[in-house]
């Protein structure tokens, strides 16, 4: 199946279990904006748990806030984001569309990596066991070929984006023949920039309001606060801030489902070492944090670091995680070493002295600053794409089946009576009450046993208990695995020995 329909039904799926509604649904829904369902908040809530204890719970010098989403206006002037927050956008004629041109021709360079990976699987598939992959890249004429263009493509690219020659991204445009998906024309205006963050007003009458921004990033929050943590904490650096919240960006060319919105969230934890040390615990939060996904069991091979060519006016330093999406391998998480940019334009905006008195050297210096940023919908889609699988089964049944890490699983265990009679149901609520105090517990009693497991595997619940007649007489359940479809029988008693432990998120923070 081609993974653009594998991420149709993806899509599809999310809704019709409960994972992501379209926002405002029955108003035809609004561009680029999403609800999460009954089970999406439940993976996405334990997505941040995850996160937020891998930082503060075993980190003893990272520590969370919470700061708002309004702040005075003169931050973003200080960040640089009044000015230098934009995108390169280019219109289409005839369909009238508008696109970023930088996705533009970030697409075309993915077309010529996606050409190369076709010729590999087909060799892969001709050749069977005897396939020399590197041999084959390295020697191939096709191949060969597209990699020539892909990194001609790439390195002419990354020179336009580095000086900003939107005149040239213009003529990469046209060079490589892009055609608008919509008309199918290259009749492309020029291009230009566009600011992306939103304004509001605050205040109680039209002339008395003031021009406010929703924020376009959760960082800014973190560094003003730098002073009051760093005191009242009495945080010795290095030392970090974590913060878990709400960000805003007008993108024009919101794509991919909940891959780029208008209003996402973000984890991000900003982490202050001195001067000259930066680049040192940028490979460390870099190492850190790949551990932190691999920890899913998703497999070494789906990611990969990114190094920034291009980096920002801020940072000496910049790689992302990326996940192979179906659509490509695509960012989930930026670590930047921001150098003391950041600081430093506070400092000199407000007019506070922004600084750390280092006990051990009696010596006063701004600090550097490492920062992780991680998309919590970017990570929840690649926990969806990874997890989606259809079985097929003895007999050509099929069975579609959510193999989530069981420590974020929305649901932990279903609890099902066998039938709805005979002392059965009850027996079963007597169960779940004194499970649920320990995991989140689901009771499901409508419907044949074979569609109720089916249910369960659609949203990803690892583990189901079946009461019987049979349950009345020895105390002893059926327990279904979700990934094997094995059944056990085990005594009602040790059901939350045996499961807790496999479903805990500690299962998980031990291996980091």
């Amino acid at each position: 199946m081609a993974q653009e329909d594998v991420f149709k039904k993806i899509v599809s799926h999310c809704k019709e279990y409960g994972f992501v509604f379209p926002s405002s649904d029955i108003y035809d829904g609004l561009g680029a904006v999403y609800d999460y369902g009954q089970n999406g908040v439940e993976l996405k809530n334990n997505i941040k748990q995850y996160w937020w204890q891998s930082m503060v719970l075993l980190h003893e010098n990272i520590v969370g806030i919470d700061s708002a989403v309004f702040m005075h206006p003169t931050i973003w002037k200080a960040s640089g984001h009044v000015d230098a927050f934009n995108d390169p956008l280019i219109d289409n004629r005839d369909s009238k569309k508008r696109y970023r041109a930088d996705v533009l021709i970030e697409d075309q360079v993915a077309k010529y990596e996606e050409k190369i990976e076709k010729e590999v699987a087909k060799a892969r598939k001709r050749f069977g066991e005897a396939f020399d992959e590197a041999q084959f890249r390295a020697t191939n004429a096709r191949v060969l070929e597209n990699q020539q263009k892909r990194d001609a493509l790439h390195q002419r690219y990354s020179d336009a984006m580095n000086a900003m020659n939107l005149e040239e991204l213009k003529q990469i445009i046209l060079d490589e023949e892009i055609a608008c998906p919509i008309s199918g024309t290259r009749n492309w205006t020029d291009v230009r920039q566009f600011n992306l963050m939103f304004k509001t007003e605050v205040g109680s009458t039209a002339d008395g309001a003031s021009t406010i921004y929703l924020r376009p990033e959760t960082a800014q929050g973190i560094f003003v606060n730098y002073l009051n943590v760093q005191k009242t904490g009495r945080m010795k650096v290095p030392f970090g801030i974590a913060q878990i919240g709400k960000a805003f960006r007008n993108e024009i060319v919101a794509r991919q489902f909940i891959f780029r919105m208008r209003e996402f969230e973000q984890m991000e934890m900003q982490f202050f070492v001195k001067p000259g040390t930066e680049l040192e615990w940028f490979e460390t939060w870099k190492n850190t944090r790949m551990a932190w996904h691999q920890a899913l069991g998703f497999g070494a091979e789906n990611y990969r670091f990114h190094d920034h060519e291009k980096l920002a006016h801020y940072a000496n330093a910049a790689s992302d995680v990326e996940f192979r999406m179906p659509f490509g391998f695509k960012e989930v998480e930026g670590i930047h070493s921001r150098t003391n940019f950041d600081l430093s334009q506070h400092a000199k905006f407000s007019g506070r002295k922004i600084e750390y008195f280092d006990p051990e050297t009696n010596e006063s210096y701004t600090p550097y600053v490492i920062e992780t940023s991680i998309g919590v919908d970017r990570m929840f889609l690649s926990i969806m794409c990874h997890s989606y699988e259809e079985e097929k089964l003895e007999g050509g049944e099929t069975r579609v089946v959510l193999k989530l890490p069981a420590a974020l699983a929305p649901t932990k265990l279903a609890v099902l009576p066998l039938v709805k009679k005979d002392g059965l149901p009850e027996k079963a609520r007597e169960i779940m009450q004194e499970l649920k105090f320990h995991f989140n517990c689901k009771y499901d009693e409508k419907d044949s046993i074979g569609k109720r497991y089916r249910r369960q595997d659609a949203v990803g619940t690892p583990y189901c208990i079946t009461v019987d007649h049979q349950t009345l007489q020895d105390n002893c359940v059926t327990l279904r695995n979700r990934d094997t479809m094995q059944q056990e029988r085990v005594s009602v008693e040790s059901l939350r020995s045996l499961i807790e432990d496999k479903v805990s998120l500690t299962s998980l923070l031990k291996k980091l």
